[in-house]
């Protein structure tokens, strides 16, 4: 017998099918037998490809439209009554027009489809950090995505009988315009609508729609922060397990972070994958910051992923996995840049062309996979831990050519806030839009606050007010480079020496040099055994340009001006104190 909650996420299914018209509705159970009916009605289209199932068993390629390839953050927005709750930094709509202007675009939208219901639950279940949502869509590839990057079915409908509350979602692949195409958030009835996408930033609504901006908008009002943010656990040669949450621009190299392999001078150490793209953090009755990964899957760049970048995700995606937009060898095998030198002759492009030089590259360059977690080699035995795990450090990094050192250490919780507040990164092509321009990228958050970027800090700052014991906060930057443009740093696996040396300053095991923007390691401090490097390249990495950083205060300082008083007191001291120290 069906839950008073039940009966109404039923009821609300119904009052949307009316207006959608689909030719059925389906509700999903997350089955095998599910799973093989949906994989069987794809592959009638002909852009759903089964995968050579020795090499890549249970694995499938899948073409999108060509306009359909990123995340499009001019179609994305939050609507609220008063555009200033939306704040300066996201498209604002009001509800009035969102019901004018949007909603009639969802009318028959599925006429003659079928309407998948998918329940599907972020968190662990039992978990205070776990959320239901409910997810309607008329697209098959959808539905088998959600399958592996929620937790979707029976155990969603459970834990809907015991909170008694979801989120609702409605998503309609429409025309695929992109000039219709809209995907809204209403925070105050924690609701989302997306139509003319399938793209899974897009699409699949449980990734940084529910998980990020309705998430962060729930957060605010109860008191835990949502944030774009890869957990991963150090376990020492003693058996300590040490963790940091680190958040990264898309593409920047979070889940290569987050499924690090130690190089092979760290016998003893070993690295934990909690996740790679999303974590909620809550205070825990110690005064510390724990933090679950609310998904149950990885939705990865492909581009440079290989056996030597990243193993195990190479590892992860070998079986059950979906990839979307990659090349396909006559072997029948996904390729992508950086997968191996050249493509296999015979291979074709993403749109399915037998490829050649001067038609771009082989795979888009967002191309993804689509994986279970549980299958990554270095998955973490408590990574569905209903408490979540201990957070030590907090890394905030982006990609910069230039001025932000390798790694630095803010003063206190308040300039960690500010560190993260002012942070700024190359875009990359998870965006649509132009590539290599630097943006603010606030906490990575930009395109993915649910609120007022500035109500987002002052509850950064009132976060750090409570915690007895929080974490420190960092700043990294992987991407370097000399003049002639080289990377200064190897990056990959060579990172667990920067995370070693974070953890050793959690700790107080070493000093570090004072400087106007925080505490720079001194290079001896730094394991760097077995590490070849160009002559002075420690030094250029840690280096403190005093004259770039005063005019990247200029630009902080113009950047803040968009928030008028909205914007923490906290903020502005920190700037001017900055200001100050760089004489």
């Amino acid at each position: 017998m069906a839950t008073d909650c039940e009966a109404d996420a039923h009821r609300w299914v119904e009052e949307q099918a009316a207006w959608l018209e689909p030719k059925r509705i389906q509700w999903c159970d997350g089955s095998d037998e599910e799973r093989r009916s949906l994989t069987e009605l794809l592959e009638q289209t002909g852009n759903f490809i089964p995968l050579n199932h020795r090499l890549y068993p249970n694995c499938w390629l899948y073409r999108s439209d060509p306009r359909d390839v990123a995340r499009t953050e001019k179609s994305t927005f939050i609507v609220v009554p008063e555009r200033d709750d939306a704040g300066p930094t996201n498209n604002w709509m009001s509800p009035d027009e969102a019901h004018e202007r949007v909603w009639p675009l969802f009318r028959r939208a599925m006429r003659g489809r079928t309407m998948y219901v998918v329940p599907y639950l972020m968190g662990p279940p039992g978990s205070l950090f776990c959320r239901v949502g409910i997810q309607l869509t008329d697209s098959p590839y959808v539905v088998l995505n959600m399958r592996i990057m929620t937790r979707m079915g029976r155990v969603a409908l459970e834990e809907l009988a015991r909170q008694k509350r979801f989120v609702p979602g409605v998503h309609a692949l429409g025309t695929l315009d992109p000039e219709h195409r809209y995907i809204l958030h209403f925070p105050r009835t924690e609701t989302i609508w997306s139509i003319n996408s399938g793209y899974g930033g897009n699409a699949l609504l449980g990734k940084k729609c529910f998980g990020l901006r309705i998430a962060s908008w729930i957060g605010r009002c109860e008191g835990w922060l949502a944030e774009h943010m890869l957990i991963v656990g150090i376990e020492d040669p003693s058996g300590r397990t040490r963790y940091i949450a680190a958040a990264f621009p898309s593409a920047c190299g979070k889940t290569n972070l987050a499924m690090l392999v130690p190089p092979k001078q760290f016998d003893g150490y070993r690295v934990w994958t909690v996740g790679d793209d999303i974590a909620w953090l809550r205070i825990g009755p110690d005064g510390r910051l724990w933090a679950v990964n609310p998904e149950a899957g990885f939705f990865g760049v492909l581009k440079g992923t290989n056996a030597r970048t990243n193993p195990n995700a190479v590892a992860t995606f070998q079986a059950d996995s979906i990839f979307t937009n990659a090349g396909l060898t006559p072997e029948k095998t996904p390729w992508w840049e950086g997968l191996t030198d050249s493509p296999p002759p015979g291979t074709v492009d993403w749109q399915g062309r037998p490829w050649r030089p001067e038609l771009g590259p082989v795979a888009h360059p967002n191309a993804r996979f689509t994986a279970p977690a549980a299958r990554c080699p270095s998955i973490s035995p408590h990574w569905e831990d209903p408490q979540g795990v201990p957070i030590s450090a907090i890394l905030f990094g982006g990609r910069r050519k230039t001025l932000v050192p390798l790694v630095y250490q803010a003063f206190d919780w308040a300039h960690g806030v500010f560190l993260g507040a002012t942070m700024a990164s190359e875009t990359t092509a998870a965006q649509s839009g132009a590539v290599g321009v630097v943006r603010r990228d606030p906490m990575a958050m930009l395109p993915f606050c649910g609120y007022n970027m500035a109500d987002y800090f002052a509850h950064w700052l009132e976060i750090g007010k409570r915690l007895r014991h929080p974490p420190l906060i960092f700043g990294v930057n992987w991407f370097r480079v000399d003049e002639q443009g080289r990377f200064l740093w190897p990056g990959f696996g060579e990172n667990l020496r920067v995370l070693l040396w974070v953890l050793d300053r959690c700790e107080g095991r070493v000093g570090a040099d004072e400087t106007p923007i925080g505490y720079v390691p001194h290079e001896h401090d730094m394991n760097l055994e077995g590490l070849s490097l160009e002559p002075g390249a420690m030094t250029k990495l840690l280096a403190v340009d005093r004259a770039g950083w005063r005019q990247e205060t200029e630009a902080i300082a113009e950047y803040f001006e968009q928030f008028g008083d909205r914007l923490p007191t906290a903020l502005r001291s920190e700037l001017v104190q900055l200001q100050k120290r760089l004489g």
